[in-house]
């Protein structure tokens, strides 16, 4: 499955890090910025995070909520936004059924071997629960701007 702008948000509900859970509903009438990640703690990923970070207080002036997703455990989650500070939810999705939802979980080729895995993306969810806008095969640098600005049309 995958979801494109204008469809409804899948529903979601996933533990995060500090032993919570969070899930789309709770957070009707915010904008959600959702983005999927591979794994905590590599170069992309880390860098991701960090712009995300630094950014953050832009995204709360706005209202929203900033989401990060990948399949990695919470203990690791708990590792990762300790060590870079990270002000923003960490969310697991070990059975992978959102990534499903979002259509995330894809056949990746590195080097000539293929295996599946989380692509980078990031779906900025409106208050209404729609795809305002949704980024693939995401490319870390300049990313967290085009986000920053896509907000601020929601």
């Amino acid at each position: 499955m995958s979801v494109a702008e204008g469809d409804k948000a899948p529903e979601f509900s996933m533990p995060t890090d500090g032993d919570g859970t969070i899930d789309l509903a709770s957070l009707a009438g915010k904008p959600v910025i959702l983005y999927f990640y591979p794994r905590d703690d590599t170069p992309g990923c880390t860098k991701e995070a960090c712009g995300f970070r630094d950014s953050f207080p832009d995204f709360t002036g706005a209202n929203a909520v900033i989401i990060g997703v990948s399949k990695d455990t919470q203990a690791k989650h708990d590792k990762f936004k300790t060590k870079y500070d990270l002000p923003f939810t960490l969310a697991t999705d070990a059975d992978g059924s959102v990534c499903d939802d979002y259509g995330v979980w894809v056949e990746k080729n590195m080097y000539g071997r293929k295996s599946m895995g989380i692509e980078r993306s990031t779906f900025l969810i409106a208050p209404d629960g729609t795809i305002a806008k949704a980024w693939r095969k995401v490319k870390v640098p300049g990313h967290v701007d085009a986000v920053l600005e896509e907000l601020q049309q929601v």
